[in-house]
């Protein structure tokens, strides 16, 4: 006679089953490898500080000590990036003796020109406080470090003048609201830079604060990427470093789409023939400026005229004349990660008439090189007639431009700054600047097709990039 199985074993397994099977199918899943979302940097938890916070705060400072007391290293970490410095690394240029510092603190560029000349306003997005001390003793001060900058809600925190806390924040609910940056903390600076939203990258606007797919397939919509996903932070240390501010960049501290997309290819093989001479972005961002437009000309030597009407996108007394562009195609250059060339404080202007404040490095015979997208920024900015070099203002301030429009005592008044000896003798003459463009990226089915490029209208201006032709006839790289 056969033994019966026991009932109450498969009440048991019922059982067992009944638990296990939404624990299994709710577990996290170990992603492939071949999943870019595997390479994203892990999250910490957020710990909420509206209980640890106590006591008045009366000063930016205030907040500073009240948070080293648990952070104790924090501010030494941060006084050792160029969120900080706003100065690279020195380096041995072939046409200067000694080494070379560049960065916003030290430099001019070709939108507003130079930091020196406007720090009351331009220091609202440096990542301190007290720079009316003056750079040394401001730089010097770990306590003059602003976490609020990147760390509290930017509904309870903006900045003002001199990079202090703008009036009227209550600085323990801005204290209180800390946790771990943001799009908005980011963007507030990085959105906003040079003067205004997309007023310099072209590829970084308020568009991006909240995001559709249709605009950036990784900040968009379900990713919703933060800037930490791709920037990746260790000791405050970001990862990426701007081609403006720099000359030469090794490679491990720049972002690239290949930190998590790792041996990825394409189904098309003959894409695949393409990935060492274009850079993913080139088919990936067909154009820049999607949403919001972008400065594309600045024109200085129309400033300070009386009797024409303000207006953002066209006219401002104190700034001159603009043009501004939306949802265009970004000039193609070939790129090494690094610069041919960045100008600095007087260095003499371009001989042909244009002045390059950067110019990419690369070229069809660079293996490194990739064709790569950029936004050209032309400026009409001044230059000294007899020095020849280019020439920084004082803009803000009691005696800067913007109050006088008197642009020979802007020069004058700016000669303790910069170092820079002023003839009396002014011009304007005509710059380049070059952008990088790596955000509002673009799903497969609406990256540049095959006609793009081929075509007889494509986009490419093939004998400026060296080939004889469209290397779909002609052949080469």
């Amino acid at each position: 006679m056969k033994k019966r199985f026991p009932s109450w074993i498969l009440g048991l397994v019922g059982i067992l089953l009944l638990i296990l099977v939404p624990v299994l199918y709710f577990m996290p899943r170990a992603q492939s490898k071949n999943d870019p979302a595997a390479y994203l940097p892990e999250k910490l938890v957020h710990v909420d500080h509206a209980d640890i916070i106590k006591g008045e705060l009366k000063t930016g400072q205030d907040v500073t000590r009240a948070c080293l007391e648990c952070h104790e290293d924090a501010a030494t970490k941060v006084m050792a990036t160029t969120h900080w410095t706003w100065e690279s690394k020195p380096f041995d240029v072939p046409w200067r003796d000694e080494d070379v510092t560049i960065g916003k603190a030290n430099q001019i560029n070709n939108f507003c020109i130079g930091t020196q000349g406007n720090e009351n306003k331009c220091m609202s997005c440096h990542a301190g406080y007290g720079w009316e001390e003056g750079r040394e003793t401001q730089q010097a001060n770990p306590e003059n470090v602003d976490c609020l900058a990147c760390h509290a809600d930017p509904a309870t925190y903006g900045k003002g003048v001199f990079g202090n806390p703008a009036e009227g924040i209550d600085l323990l609910a801005a204290a209180r609201s800390v946790k771990a940056p943001t799009r908005e903390n980011c963007g507030k600076c990085h959105f906003d830079g040079g003067g205004g939203n997309g007023v310099k990258h072209g590829d970084l606007d308020e568009s991006l604060y909240f995001p559709s797919t249709e605009l950036d397939i990784h900040m968009g919509g379900e990713n919703d990427m933060l800037c930490t996903d791709c920037h990746w932070t260790e000791d405050h240390q970001v990862l990426g470093r701007m081609l403006a501010d720099n000359y030469t960049i090794d490679p491990q501290e720049q972002v690239s789409c290949e930190q998590c997309h790792v041996n990825q290819k394409h189904e098309d093989e003959r894409i695949n023939t393409h990935l060492t001479s274009v850079a993913c972005q080139t088919c990936h961002i067909p154009a820049i400026a999607l949403e919001d437009p972008t400065k594309v000309t600045w024109d200085w030597s129309q400033a300070g005229q009386e009797g024409r009407e303000d207006d953002h996108f066209t006219y401002l007394k104190i700034k001159g004349e603009f043009v501004y562009d939306k949802n265009f195609a970004p000039t193609y250059l070939w790129f090494n990660g690094n610069n041919e060339y960045r100008y600095l404080l007087g260095d003499p202007i371009g001989k042909d008439g244009i002045t390059y404040i950067n110019k990419p490095a690369g070229s069809i015979d660079d293996s490194t090189a990739k064709i790569f997208p950029f936004k050209l920024h032309v400026a009409e900015q001044p230059y000294d007639v007899k020095n020849n070099y280019l020439l920084q203002p004082i803009t803000s301030g009691k005696d800067g431009f913007w109050t006088t429009f008197d642009w020979d005592s802007a020069f004058e008044l700016a000669q303790d700054k910069t170092g820079l000896e002023y003839s009396g003798e002014y011009g304007f003459t005509t710059t380049y600047m070059y952008w990088p463009t790596t955000h509002m990226v673009q799903s497969a089915d609406k990256a540049l097709q095959c006609e793009s490029c081929h075509g007889e209208n494509g986009r490419m201006d093939w004998e400026a990039l060296g080939y004889s032709g469209d290397p779909i006839e002609w052949g080469g790289r």
